[in-house]
């Protein structure tokens, strides 16, 4: 992997884990039910953000695959999924059961197999 395609995999995974992160506080931070909890986080700054760092992920994401194969490029972009998860214990206390660690540990051993391969 260049330089050049690790920065780009990078700024995806930032962008994206940074979006989910943003959108899980927006929802925690909602008030009443129904519309009032949509309109409650329509008007926090963390739902913005979270769109913000949608956009910018798309960018990167379509530059990311400019540069790799598409079945590369969407194993490396699972491993979101642990820094998602270990970012929402960080936050927001979520826990990390003994499956949600082997699910995880799977992931990072397939894209690792699919590096060194």
């Amino acid at each position: 992997m260049t330089l050049v395609t690790f920065i780009a995999w990078l700024t995806v995974m930032v962008f994206d884990t940074g979006g989910q992160l943003a959108f899980k506080a927006a929802a925690n931070r909602g008030g009443g039910d129904g519309m009032a909890h949509w309109r409650a986080m329509a008007g926090k700054p963390w739902l913005w953000l979270g769109l913000l760092s949608f956009i910018a992920e798309f960018v990167a994401w379509l530059a990311f695959l400019s540069l790799v194969p598409l079945a590369e490029g969407v194993l490396l972009a699972t491993l979101n999924m642990v820094t998602i998860m270990l970012g929402g214990r960080w936050l927001f206390g979520e826990k990390l059961t003994p499956r949600r660690l082997l699910g995880v540990g799977l992931i990072a051993a397939g894209v690792i197999l699919v590096g060194v391969g």
